[in-house]
């Protein structure tokens, strides 16, 4: 590696070294508490896969260039400087981590290893080696935000033709004003009190779409999809440009809320990490527990048949404080729930995350997350739910790679077929 590389690479990491990152760079105690917290270690026990060998990798990078001795004496300690290797070692690391914080749950220090994750991936993206499938699709939903006027017309086609499979869940739509009937995915609409986020495929807009119609609400569905690409690689400015078109959005439409598909990251990014909006930030499962608390909703509980878990998504449970709004929701659909051990704040991460379903990875992802599997398979239950797309994709691969028989479902689908008029 050039000088002129590492030098650029040296203030790029210099940027990410706010006070609380020195103190995570500066603290761990190596007491080990955090060694069998990763769902990938429990599965293929390396300690490149723990989350203070993770770390460690960016750790020995900043002892060689923000602490005296790697700078004048870097032979005394164990140190790393910019190199190919270096940066292969950041990669391994990186993404080798889906960014699901249960190591920190143990930390007696509370060490966010998922942020020192993103000083790593922060060098990958600055020596143009970071993974080039997650650049192209980060800057695919960047231009789509330029170019929205150009496809509005095809979008509100899309729509119209899934009316049909709207009305078969729920033959009625909220009324305008005038009384007249609004479309069954309203587009558009200014002034809705909820703006609704999606993601491609009719999976993700038509069940939402009968539960909103069925609690009278007034919304309107999102021009862009809720999916954040940036956060995944790691790149700050693509994250928040992604982000920044919902959030244009919404003020230009003047929405009270913002309702995110299920989709953990997108929820986290635009409630968590984009600071406070003029709107409130949900993720769609509180909106479906609000309604079925509120009565706005009423669900048939004799559709689901066997015994059916629930798989918290490490961005909206661990990461998002959200545990009890689904486990209501799913009481109202089904007498037989059971829960997964460990659960809640504990629960296995499904090993899909940060960013390695869209890499493909499945080889990998499917090794590290025997864990999970055998998680799943000790619940006995014949069906998982869930509230994030990655999850849902990656059970799905697990229960096929895995022969466990189970149906995996989100837990929208679940919701809107057992809709009661």
């Amino acid at each position: 590696m050039d000088a002129v590389t590492s030098e650029r690479l040296k203030a790029l990491f210099e940027t990410k070294l706010n006070s609380a990152m020195r103190v995570y760079l500066d603290t761990c105690a190596r007491c080990g508490l955090c060694i069998e917290s990763c769902h990938v270690y429990a599965s293929m026990p390396e300690a490149r896969y723990t989350a203070v060998g993770r770390a460690e990798v960016v750790r020995k990078i900043f002892k060689r260039y923000f602490r005296v001795q790697g700078k004048f004496a870097p032979w005394l300690g164990e140190v790393l400087e910019f190199d190919d290797d270096t940066l292969r070692r950041l990669n391994e690391a990186a993404f080798s981590c889906t960014g699901c914080r249960r190591c920190m749950v143990h930390c007696p220090f509370g060490i966010d290893t998922q942020l020192i994750m993103g000083i790593a991936k922060a060098l990958l993206v600055g020596a143009d080696q970071e993974p080039k499938i997650l650049s192209m699709l980060s800057d695919m939903s960047i231009m789509k935000g330029s170019t929205i006027e150009e496809t509005r017309a095809d979008y509100t086609t899309a729509l119209a033709n899934l009316e049909g499979d709207v009305k078969a869940l729920w033959p009625d739509t909220t009324k305008k004003p005038d009384g007249s009937p609004y479309p069954a995915i309203p587009y558009g609409v200014k002034g809705a009190k909820v703006l609704y986020v999606a993601l491609s495929g009719a999976h993700s807009v038509v069940p939402a779409a009968a539960i909103m119609n069925a609690a009278g609400e007034s919304w309107t569905v999102s021009s862009f999809e809720a999916v954040n690409f940036g956060a995944f690689l790691g790149d700050t400015k693509r994250m928040k440009a992604i982000a920044q078109r919902i959030i244009d959005e919404a003020k230009s439409l003047g929405v009270r809320e913002v309702a995110i598909v299920e989709c953990g990251t997108a929820y986290r990014v635009l409630r968590h990490m984009m600071g406070p909006q003029l709107f409130d930030v949900v993720a769609f499962v509180e909106l479906i527990d609000r309604y079925v608390s509120q009565g706005r909703i009423r669900l048939d509980s004799t559709k689901i048949e066997g015994k059916v878990t629930y798989h918290d998504p490490c961005q909206i449970a661990r990461n998002g404080g959200i545990y009890e709004e689904p486990r209501r929701v799913i009481r109202a659909l089904t007498p037989n729930f059971v829960e997964l051990t460990p659960t809640r704040e504990e629960n296995w991460c499904c090993g899909g995350g940060g960013g390695l379903i869209s890499m493909g990875e499945e080889e990998f992802r499917m090794k590290s997350s025997k864990v999970k599997a055998d998680q799943l398979a000790a619940s006995g239950a014949q069906m998982v739910t869930t509230a994030c797309e990655n999850c849902h994709s990656q059970l799905s691969d697990l229960s096929r790679h895995y022969e466990l028989g189970m149906k995996v479902e989100f837990l929208s689908g679940l919701v809107a077929r057992a809709l009661v008029r």
